[in-house]
């Protein structure tokens, strides 16, 4: 109280003090996969196909699972009174900035005709550490329906903002979509954000059975530091945006469950360049579950039918689905790449083998993908139009600037703008660790 007037205090969560509470608000706010907000940090958000469904995240289990893999990470809470009213979540990792970022100047001794080897080295790890950069990434915004319109969003999100840079993170993050409209006014507009990047998200329903792989091409899994030392030939810190600079753990974690390259067995024509594709898949059916809502009874009816008719023939082999009007969990494909003129029919293949793999997984209903959309793969990957979004809009912050056109609609603007389009060719890492 101060004067008899309730406060809204910001903190940090505690774990046996506030979990309940937290897990309260959570399911009081139904959120999409951006995990963004409207109306002053609402928590309402769906991710639309049709005016009559969307497409919605139920969030279980550890609260922090999204962030606690970074070092740095934290949860702030909003307090007003004794009541738990709002919550942001923020990390601060190591990615690469890109082509978009000018490497470090030499030193007049590196650039002299005298230069030794060991001058050369330091240059090019100077080059290499330019590459990357701390980056923030808030997540997870929330405000009591009840609490909305209260300045509740500004509190969390400066807050977030000045433990994130206190922490020497350059640049701040967060996901929306372009058709909410209210979250995008919000962070353009009082937090100085500027839209960035457009990620789509492709998903497909896992089928009751087995999709073909051609016996042409041969799928075969790299163990981890394998697969580590490809991706650091296939994806340098300088052609590459958010690629984390602990990708070597991400591939060893537990829930990345392989990566899978496939190769042609007899390439038709061995004149040309060799063909490949990469991929790894990622479970995500331990902390989250997505859900299909809004559907019409005519559609819920069909696909209950056809389920039923697989049952009853296996034989048919009827392309039915999962129930995805209850809770389902999904497997996320990452570090997809491929190569070479059949690069596209192996990675179909590969996703094939994603999609057989997730088969064995009762709680897995969809495999996906988030690509830019200018990345070939894009057009490689399967998709099911239900299931895929083309609506994602991610904004960033320079957080090294002060906060003078905050609020005033103006993005910052040097020549060190991130926000700029990046270079042709520059590709869109998307870490499923924050999905």
């Amino acid at each position: 109280m101060d004067g008899g007037k309730v406060v809204v205090r910001v903190r940090e969560f505690a774990m046996e003090r506030d979990l309940a509470a937290v897990d309260e608000l959570e399911r009081r706010c139904e959120v999409g996969m951006s995990g963004d907000t409207a109306d002053d940090g609402g928590c309402k958000k769906r991710r639309k196909k049709k005016k009559s469904m969307s497409l919605v995240v139920e969030q279980f289990g550890d609260p922090l699972a999204r962030v606690r893999h970074a070092p740095e990470h934290v949860m702030l809470v909003a307090e007003y009174g004794e009541a738990i009213v709002g919550l942001i979540k923020a990390c601060v990792r190591t990615v690469s900035r890109g082509g978009g970022k000018k490497a470090s100047s030499p030193t007049s001794s590196s650039s002299s005709s005298s230069s030794s080897s060991s001058s050369s080295d330091e240059l090019k790890s100077s080059s290499a550490a330019a590459a990357y950069v701390k980056v923030a990434c808030l997540m997870g915004l929330r405000v009591s329906p009840s609490h909305r319109r209260m300045g509740i969003a500004s509190k969390l999100v400066k807050h977030a903002e000045e433990w994130c840079r206190a922490r020497g993170a350059a640049h701040a993050t967060m996901a929306t979509t372009s058709s909410n409209a209210a979250s995008l006014a919000l962070f353009t507009g009082r937090f100085g954000y500027a839209p960035f990047r457009r990620p789509e998200f492709l998903g497909r329903p896992v089928h009751a059975h087995d999709l073909p792989v051609p016996r042409s091409h041969r799928v075969f899994q790299l163990p981890p530091p394998l697969a580590a030392a490809a991706y650091a030939q296939l994806l340098p810190p300088t052609a590459a945006e958010f690629l984390p600079a602990d990708m070597p753990t991400l591939l060893a974690h537990k829930l990345t469950l392989g990566t899978f390259v496939a190769i042609e067995t007899d390439p038709t024509d061995p004149s040309l360049p060799p063909s490949f594709a990469v991929l790894s898949v990622w479970d995500a059916t331990r902390a989250m579950r997505l859900r299909v809502r809004g559907a019409p009874a005519l559609l819920r009816a069909s696909l209950a039918a056809l389920r039923a008719l697989d049952r009853g023939a296996p034989w048919m082999r009827v392309p039915s689905i999962p129930d995805i009007f209850r809770p389902f969990g999904a497997y996320l494909l990452y570090g997809v790449r491929m190569s070479g003129p059949a690069g596209p029919e192996l990675l179909r293949s590969l996703c094939h083998h994603a999609h057989n793999v997730a088969r064995k997984n009762p709680d897995c209903a969809v495999v996906a993908a988030d690509v830019a959309p200018d990345d070939p793969a894009a057009a490689a990957i399967p998709r099911w139009r239900r299931f895929s979004c083309d609506e994602d809009v991610w904004c960033i912050k320079n957080l090294d600037k002060n906060d003078d056109n905050a609020g005033n609609g103006e993005a910052y603007d040097d020549e060190d703008d991130w926000a700029a389009p990046a270079p042709p060719g520059t590709f869109l890492f998307v870490d499923p660790r924050e999905f």
